[in-house]
């Protein structure tokens, strides 16, 4: 019907609006995130951008959800107030008849939210927790930066060169502190080069300098001049990424014997589903008065999204801790929130019959 597809174009312009104004919130504050990691020495600039699309990709499932709700909820609120409305229900059609074409725009998208929440986020997260490991195993490599204290990823270990040639070779006033075994040891010398032995190590090679060693909380210390002392700074190999069952994809999940596994599955096969529940119950939230105005409305309207959100956030952490089972979360908060949506309808269904006789209509 042409109506169908009036509605469908004017629910697809609300939604590109929605959605660029919650991505640029999301891209802003996660960036602010990451460069401030950066900015603090806990992350390479470089990374940022990579780090910041997999942050895009874990979180877009929400955004979409959320971009859904309040595109149907402008779109309807908007024919309230403009009156619109008024001439569908002289028409004799009811308020329910909105939920075909909310339905079929609302499906495609909560297949992508499906296809998201389901595979790309947690793949998202693993890369991402796959290239911190990368950064960090590439840190100590890149410790020798000349004026700056370079830490190594491990936390044990301390340098600074003043000074660094051309070829990056060879090095002036360096300093090292470390940690080995419960004792501080502190190195100094005057000069030093970078050295690779055969099996592909590097080691920062003093010349000429002094080792303090002491036991903190003691006042026994050790003085030892040295002519030769090497330090090794070779690239470290990255560390295996930790299996979560946040990264974990939906194909190996034990959801049978693990609480947190089920837990998860739970989140990933909630969010489709609240994400149609959610379109639907924009329909009978979405009435605003024309000589009022529509603020409370979206406030409720606000509210119950972050109820939602939250009610399935609880059971996923009462089914990870072994307090709820998987059966009951799987349909407890859907079918809390398909009661409120049939009692919305039956309410504003009501009013609308109250009116009809009210003005000596059948």
């Amino acid at each position: 019907m042409i109506f169908e597809r009036a509605a469908r174009r004017e629910f697809a312009h609300a939604a590109a609006g929605v959605f660029v104004a919650l991505f640029a919130i999301l891209i802003s504050t996660q960036l602010i995130r990451l460069l401030n990691e950066a900015a603090g020495g806990r992350l390479a600039p470089e990374a940022v951008a990579a780090l910041l699309g997999f942050a895009a990709l874990n979180y877009l499932p929400v955004v979409l959800s959320l971009t859904l709700f309040m595109a149907i909820l402008l779109s309807l609120s908007r024919a309230y107030r403009d009156s619109e409305m008024v001439v569908w229900f002289s028409s004799g059609l009811p308020l329910t008849a909105w939920l075909r074409p909310v339905s079929r725009f609302a499906l495609p998208v909560v297949l992508v939210v499906a296809m998201l929440s389901m595979f790309l986020s947690p793949w998202a997260l693993s890369r991402s927790a796959e290239y911190r490991n990368q950064l960090d195993a590439k840190s100590d490599a890149s410790q020798i930066a000349p004026g700056a204290f370079r830490e190594a990823s491990s936390g044990e270990r301390i340098v600074f060169v003043e000074k660094l040639s051309e070829d990056a070779r060879e090095v002036q006033n360096v300093f090292v502190t470390s940690v080995q075994e419960g004792r501080l040891g502190v190195v100094m010398a005057d000069t030093g080069t970078q050295e690779t032995a055969e099996n592909g190590d590097s080691f920062l090679v003093l010349q000429h300098g002094q080792r303090y060693e002491a036991e903190p909380g003691t006042p026994e210390f050790r003085v030892m001049n040295f002519e030769r002392y090497s330090v090794r700074i070779q690239e470290g190999a990255a560390k295996e990424t930790e299996q979560t069952p946040k990264t974990t994809p939906i194909w190996e999940l034990d959801a049978g014997n693990d609480a947190r596994a089920a837990g998860e599955l739970l989140w990933r096969v909630g969010l489709p589903a609240a994400t149609l529940l959610l379109a639907f119950l924009a329909v009978p939230l979405s009435f605003v008065n024309p000589r009022a105005g529509r603020s409370m409305n979206m406030v409720f309207a606000i509210v119950v999204f972050s109820l939602y959100n939250n009610l399935l956030s609880v059971t996923q952490a009462w089914v990870a801790r072994g307090l709820l089972s998987f059966e009951a979360a799987l349909v407890a908060p859907h079918l809390c929130m398909l009661t409120v949506l049939a009692l919305l309808f039956f309410h504003r269904l009501s009013v609308f019959t109250f009116r009809r006789f009210a003005r000596g209509k059948p």
